[in-house]
């Protein structure tokens, strides 16, 4: 028996925010005061480093339940499965739905439930519940999927990673430029072929790292300083997932007894574009050879940073042929990473 992802689901909003359209804001250092030069150069500075040219948000309607049930809708007819059977939905965010214009994150009933209740399931027996473990949500997700199915406790898993980050930023933040919206899902069943997922590897380091990522005060000192926003100490974060990301993948590949070369592709969480390829040489050097120019799908560039939507939203689009210059063929090895707030880092090697 092997257990496997049988099938994909992703839903990309289609509402375009280019980087020139941050050349109106006003943004703010932390403390409040002004930033000594233009927008267009902040705006420049952060496509360098992040490689983000655009990003997307949701309609004003939907909300981060609604991108859940978008995906996990697709994933369930590419699986051909009947949804009656599925006897786990986990659904990984980080916000709950926070309606277009509000200021309160809702999370009664958890999002999972509300999938399940759009997706019109009527199996008592099918378990939904939230996972909140920061971006690495569904590749954690993932791991428990596999762990009900081992345990003899599930047959079929739905696994949704779904974000609307756009509502939970500071528009006076230049970091408030990396986030996006989307969602992405997955079945995970046991199946008789042979591969699907070989090791996995989580850990979370909290003693000096749990707040790289918070919930803090706009850098705007004139707004209520009770309405919370999305913050980071971006430099920590990258130290941290440059070490420790790498590490991690090394752990997992060594744990799954597949040597280096067998690698296809790393799907890492999509969060900065230079700090990827960092995690990706980092990662490479420590088996002493380097990483291969192809190795490394990016979708950030288009889609930016959304959060636990990025890595199944990048497989599905792989998988359907949808990313230029990237596939997958059937026996090929790949390595699923994610780093995120808590600070939580994951991975899994799986053969596809």
């Amino acid at each position: 028996m092997s257990i496997k992802i049988t099938g994909t689901g992703s839903y990309i909003p289609t509402n375009i925010e280019k980087n020139e359209d941050f050349h109106s804001h006003e943004f703010l250092n932390m403390d409040g005061s002004s930033i000594s030069y233009p927008n267009e150069v902040i705006v420049e500075k952060f496509k360098a480093i992040t490689g983000i040219v655009e990003r997307r948000y949701a309609d004003k309607n939907l909300t981060t339940s609604d991108l859940g049930f978008l995906a996990a809708q697709k994933s369930i007819d590419d699986a051909n499965i009947d949804q009656e059977e599925l006897d786990y939905i986990i659904c990984a965010h980080n916000f709950g739905d926070v309606r277009h214009g509000a200021i309160q994150s809702d999370i009664l009933p958890c999002l999972a439930a509300r999938i399940k209740h759009s997706l019109k399931i009527k199996n008592p027996k099918c378990v939904a519940y939230d996972i909140l473990y920061g971006c690495p949500g569904w590749v954690e997700g993932v791991i428990q999927a596999q762990a009900f199915i081992k345990a003899g406790m599930a047959k079929k898993v739905l696994v949704i990673g779904a974000e609307t980050l756009s509502r939970v930023v500071d528009p006076h933040d230049r970091d408030s430029m990396i986030y996006s919206d989307g969602a992405g899902a997955s079945i995970i069943e046991a199946t008789d072929d042979e591969g699907g997922i070989l090791a996995h590897e989580s850990a979370s380091f909290t003693y000096d790292e749990a707040y790289y990522l918070f919930f803090g005060k706009s850098n705007n000192q004139e707004l209520d300083p009770d309405t919370r926003y999305i913050k980071m100490y971006g430099r920590k974060i990258y130290e941290f997932a440059l070490t420790n990301v790498a590490q991690a993948m090394k752990d997992c590949l060594d744990k799954s007894g597949v040597d280096i070369s067998e690698v296809k592709k790393v799907l890492i969480h999509q969060a900065n574009e230079k700090m990827d390829e960092a995690i990706i040489k980092r990662f490479y050097r420590l088996y002493k050879t380097k990483a291969p120019e192809d190795i490394m799908p990016m979708s950030i560039h288009k889609l930016g940073n959304s959060s636990v939507a990025t890595v199944p939203t990048l497989y599905d689009l792989i998988r359907n042929n949808k990313l230029d210059d990237h596939k997958i063929n059937k026996g090929d090895v790949i390595i699923f990473a994610s780093v995120g707030a808590g600070m939580h880092i994951n991975a899994i090697v799986y053969r596809y």
